[in-house]
């Protein structure tokens, strides 16, 4: 009988921030999470590009705290408009109002 060799595999976490490199990838990656129906998706995709040009720097920009930051961009939290205004602002992109196809 022949047996075979189990192999371990591990896995690495997903990191959306690694990826989120330029300003194109940015606003398409927080384009598509804010057609999501469920608003803790575009917190959380605020939250990976926040991340990836860093996070104390983009808190200073948007004048909030850093640890204010990660609670208002954190799951479940319901920031004020003010607040992810000043996020956007900070990170240098802005919201782009569309028509939808049925009124």
């Amino acid at each position: 009988m022949k047996t075979t060799k189990k192999t371990k595999t591990s896995y690495t976490l997903f990191d959306a921030a690694a990826y989120l490199d330029n300003e194109e990838a940015i606003a398409e990656y927080l384009t598509a999470a804010a057609e999501d129906p469920n608003s803790d998706v575009f917190l959380s995709a605020l939250g990976d590009v926040a991340k990836a040009r860093g996070m104390a720097q983009i808190a200073e920009r948007a004048g909030v705290g850093r640890e204010s930051l990660y609670k208002a961009l954190g799951g479940g939290a319901k920031p004020r408009y003010e607040t992810i205004n000043a996020v956007l602002h900070a990170l240098g992109v802005k919201f782009a109002i569309a028509p939808t196809s049925a009124p």
